[in-house]
This record gives structure tokens, C-alpha cells and sequence, in this order.
């Protein structure tokens, strides 16, 4: 499946706000992954930095099977290139004294499963924006806070969270966010294809949970 443009809605019509409505539909599995028990710990200081540093390193498996796809003539502008993070977890996973981590930390199976579900729908831009809108949007929301966290309990440098700095200005990220969600919107999804989109969204976040379970267990 591909993003392909709807019939043009009627003018008096409301436009349909999809990012609202893919907001509302996973919420409670958002709310279930980020209250994990290991996340609630890692993120309230009751692990350590090597604890930091196995987290980060499974989500560079993630990261680099979300990226492989790359950018595409013809991509809707919601798949902005710059968002691209897998060489800002290199130069952190570096700094953090793991630049060997694709063999000091092997992917979990749970991180195995995400990333090649991740791959198995690289070619399908609904599902594809899925993930895309879960991780990155996450990275801008949330991801600030981890940073934040991780550098007060643990001692994290700024060398190694350069994946939550964007090249964005500070006072220009609550408008980038609100940009993305214009951008999802301006796609014109039929319904059919919301559905799917709210579907794999969810799929993301309980995918991210099996990660956080299998890095506790």
C-alpha cells in the first residue's frame, strides 16, 4: 500500500485531523509502553549507565532498519531526511565506550522481530509512517526528557546524547511537531487507510514494550 491521493473533500467539510485520531486511538498502549518496569527504572534512576547503554544500542538495530529505506522520489513531506538519527546513536553508542556495539550487544529477539517487521514494511508508506510518527515524534516529545534524566541520575555528556538534539532551534521544536502532524494530515488518507495507520501505530508501541520486557528479563 502506498499514500495515494483521495477523491478532494467537500469544502464545508472539516478536514479530518489524523494525527488526533492516531493520538487518541494509542494511547493506552503508548501509556503501557513507557510504564514498563524497566523504562519506569532506567528513567528514574534506579539502573546505571551501562543499563543506558543496552537500551540505546537495541534501539540501533531499530534505527538502522527504520533508515534503510532512505528517501524516495516522490516521498510526502511528513519523511523529512533530517529527522535520520542512526549516526547520532553511533557517535553516542562511541562515547558511551560501546563503538564495537553490533558485537558487544546483539540484538534481543524482541529488537530481532521489530526490526524486521521494520524492513517487511518499508515499501508500504502507511504502515511505513507508522513507525516513522512513533519513533520520531517520540524522539522530539519524550526523547527530551530522557536526555534530561539520563544526564541528571546518571552523568550522561552531552557527547553522548547527541540523539536527542535535533537540528532544529530549541524554540522551534513545538512547531516542527505541529508541522509533522500537519504534514500527516495534508496526505489525505481515506479511511480504510487510517484504520491501517492507527493499526501499525499500535503494532509500534507493543513492539517497543516486547524491547523494553526482554531488556528486564
Amino acid at each position: 500500500m502506498t499514500i495515494a491521493p483521495t477523491a478532494p473533500a467537500r469544502t464545508d467539510a472539516e478536514p479530518l485531523d489524523v494525527a488526533a485520531l492516531v493520538r487518541a486511538a494509542s494511547a493506552d498502549d503508548h501509556k503501557a509502553a513507557e510504564s514498563r518496569g524497566y523504562i519506569v527504572q532506567l528513567m528514574g534512576g534506579e539502573l546505571s549507565l551501562d543499563e543506558y547503554t543496552r537500551y540505546l544500542a537495541q534501539f540501533g538495530w531499530v534505527y538502522e532498519a527504520l533508515e534503510e529505506r532512505g528517501s524516495r522520489d516522490g516521498d510526502p513531506a511528513v519523511f523529512d531526511p533530517e529527522l535520520a538519527r542512526m549516526a547520532a546513536i553511533e557517535a553516542d553508542l562511541a562515547a558511551l565506550g560501546a563503538a564495537d556495539w553490533r558485537t558487544s550487544h546483539p540484538a534481543l529477539p524482541a529488537t530481532v522481530e521489530y526490526a524486521a517487521h521494520l524492513r517487511s514494511v518499508s515499501g508500504d508508506d502507511v504502515r511505513y509512517l507508522a513507525h516513522h510518527y512513533t519513533r520520531y515524534l517520540g524522539d522530539l516529545s519524550g526523547g527530551q526528557a530522557i536526555a534530561r534524566l539520563v544526564a541528571r541520575h546518571y552523568g550522561a555528556t552531552p557527547e553522548q546524547l547527541s540523539f536527542y538534539r535535533f537540528d532544529i532551534a530549541e524554540d522551534g521544536v513545538v512547531r516542527y511537531k505541529r508541522g509533522y502532524r500537519e504534514a500527516m494530515n495534508a496526505l489525505a488518507l481515506a479511511p480504510e487507510q487510517v484504520d491501517v495507520l492507527i493499526a501499525e501505530v499500535r503494532t509500534s508501541f507493543r513492539m517497543n514494550s516486547a524491547i523494553f520486557e526482554a531488556l528486564s528479563a
